[in-house]
């Protein structure tokens, strides 16, 4: 595995890619890698020629209280395991390659409606940081196909919808969450978990199973189900942001009908914010 950490160094290579007609996938992370990340490189290793990770903290996507200074970086664990994954070009760039200092009023993507509910509320400004960055780095490497776990739910959908509306030439794929083995969602920021913590975290996941338990099985009333699970998180220690069942496609509201939904919590546990989603099928 080669490693560039600037866009001239990485042009070139993908260049002398596209000269030999290879087909390239792109995995965009920031790192800190587990489980859930290299199955998303398995799967564009098995989806085209050459395969591009980045690894970049994004400093536009945190809010000015959140955890950039303090998000986990493993560099020389990550470069490991991307090298055992049959990685082919990894992008380390550094800040300044991504946002010009002295373009202090350039663009952002901004991604209107979908941007602004669920994650988007109680983290402004959070969607259009991670448009902005999976647009520029887009633009950089210049993929066939890139791919995201759904594990970020409404992220994958604001970058499909970024991505159809700027007219890029990439294929969003996603796939599923990767879990631990008590169901807790494989997250970079569960290190902030305390033993006793990372126990009682897997109850997100077991409170929404409970959630598409009952939709599935006939119930309508979606508000009071909402309820009944935030007073189910607040009583295991959480500080719960919402639960919310939606439409799959859009995260709109559902309407009757809507055979395809998703129930989506975020909730706080110590020092973590902890996300987790699942589908629900309704025949």
């Amino acid at each position: 595995m080669d490693t560039v950490s600037t866009a001239g160094e990485l042009r070139r290579v993908v260049r002398d890619w596209r000269r030999q007609d290879h087909r390239v996938a792109f995995v965009p992370t920031m790192g800190n890698l587990h489980a859930g990340h290299l199955q998303l490189v398995r799967h564009a290793r098995a989806s085209a020629d050459r395969v591009v990770v980045s690894i970049f903290v994004n400093p536009t996507q945190f809010g000015p209280d959140e955890d950039y200074a303090a998000y986990p970086r493993t560099p020389d664990e990550d470069t490991r395991a991307l090298t055992d994954a049959g990685v082919d070009l990894l992008f380390t760039p550094a800040v300044e390659e991504i946002y010009p200092p002295d373009l202090a009023a350039a663009p952002y993507v901004e991604v209107p409606e979908i941007g602004s509910i669920l994650c988007g509320e109680f983290r402004p400004g959070h969607f259009s940081g991670v448009a902005t960055v999976v647009a520029k780095l887009f633009s950089l490497v210049q993929p066939d196909v890139a791919v995201f776990g759904e594990k970020d739910y409404q992220q994958l959908i604001v970058i499909r919808r970024m991505t159809r509306a700027l007219c890029l030439p990439v294929a969003i794929e996603g796939l599923g969450t990767v879990r631990e083995a008590s169901g807790l969602a494989m997250s970079s920021r569960n290190r902030y978990l305390s033993d006793v913590e990372r126990t009682t975290a897997a109850t997100l996941y077991r409170v929404l199973c409970d959630v598409r338990a009952a939709v599935e099985g006939g119930a309508s009333d979606h508000a009071a189900l909402e309820a009944v699970a935030v007073a189910q998180l607040k009583r295991a220690g959480f500080r719960p942001e919402y639960v919310s069942i939606r439409r799959a496609a859009d995260l709109a509201e559902p309407l009757p009908g809507d055979t395809r939904l998703r129930v989506l919590a975020a909730a706080r546990l110590g020092q973590a914010r902890l996300i987790d989603n699942l589908a629900i099928s309704i025949s």
